[in-house]
């Protein structure tokens, strides 16, 4: 009996190990993907596109869960806080990882330090977009609009700190107009009152405004990277319509908690790429307007740290800060 008490906790560790390390205890119960938007946005379109394909990878349920506000930070501060088992993850993107917790003080987490980077999930350009009944029809007549206008006109943004929000202030910066921030919770009511003239101008991920621009309600009138998007060919990029320097490209990224183990990390980038290489699911993320990502956790680490150093740079010479 002695013996067999003794052999007991032996024969028990490495299940235990297992369990701690996210090896083959990973996934065993239905997995949280958390999205920092409302639904309709960009983050919840490729969320909702890719949770049933991970599913059937996972042999567990995948559920979107949308906590809004604080530019996306409360979803990604709920991941961060979560148990590091690969059952919470986080749908980030360059404003609610990068952004909005370096503008912020204090920040609701360090955005180096407090996550696993596991993939580039997308990419994605944004557009600046006004309704289709604005006067403008190009940037330079935008400019020339927000210049003679007797009241300063008004950008929707995503919330304080977000993408959408820092891509509106360098518009302010490269541009010399002034105009007046209105911060929503998501892309899904920006679109609705940007269509119906609520708001002025909004520079948004393609796949929240595309159906709008395609069916007429909207106008795209130039996308912030620095070549077109042929889903939008006909919009010429920022630096072609004379914003010299206007360049900004918006990525998705999957995070885990820090100290997420090396095995979940790994079952969470194979299936995703995996996700991601099929063919059906790859053509709707297209279609949806995004450009399908993919890698490896390292290469994700790598452009996590560029475009901190790049936007804290930036955060700073601007002098935003958000309390």
């Amino acid at each position: 009996m002695r013996r067999r008490a003794l052999l007991l906790p032996l024969l028990a560790a490495p299940a235990l190990a297992r369990a701690q390390d996210g090896g083959a205890a990973f996934p065993n119960r239905p997995i949280t993907l958390l999205v920092g938007f409302a639904p309709g946005g960009g983050t919840d379109i490729l969320a909702r596109l890719l949770a049933p394909r991970l599913s059937e990878q996972f042999g567990q349920p995948v559920a979107v869960e949308n906590r809004t506000g604080g530019a996306g930070t409360i979803a990604a501060a709920a991941m961060v806080r979560a148990r590091p088992d690969g059952h919470v993850v986080n749908l980030g993107t360059l404003s609610n990882h990068c952004q909005a917790p370096l503008a912020m003080r204090p920040p609701p987490f360090d955005p180096l330090r407090d996550v696993t980077p596991i993939l580039l999930t997308a990419t994605v350009p944004m557009v600046v977009t006004v309704p289709a009944t604005s006067p403008a029809r190009d940037m330079a007549g935008f400019v020339a609009h927000a210049r003679a206008s007797r009241q300063r006109l008004n950008f929707a943004s995503n919330g304080v700190g977000s993408a959408q929000h820092l891509a509106g202030v360098l518009l302010m910066q490269a541009t010399g107009i002034e105009m007046v921030h209105v911060p929503y919770r998501g892309s899904g009511q920006v679109v609705s009152d940007l269509a119906a003239g609520v708001v002025d101008v909004n520079v948004d991920t393609l796949p929240s405004v595309l159906g709008q621009i395609r069916d007429g309600r909207l106008r795209g009138l130039a996308v912030t990277p620095a070549s077109r998007s042929p889903r939008l060919p006909e919009a010429p990029t920022m630096i072609e319509a004379g914003i010299a320097g206007y360049d900004i490209t918006l990525w998705y990224m999957l995070f885990g908690p820090a100290g997420l183990p090396d095995a979940a990390t790994r079952r969470w980038a194979e299936a995703l790429n995996a996700a991601l290489a099929d063919a059906a699911l790859r053509r709707r993320v297209e279609e949806a307007g995004f450009d399908p990502g993919g890698g490896t956790p390292a290469e994700a680490a790598a452009l996590l740290r560029a475009e901190v150093a790049r936007w804290g740079d930036v955060i700073g010479r601007a002098g935003i800060r958000l309390e």
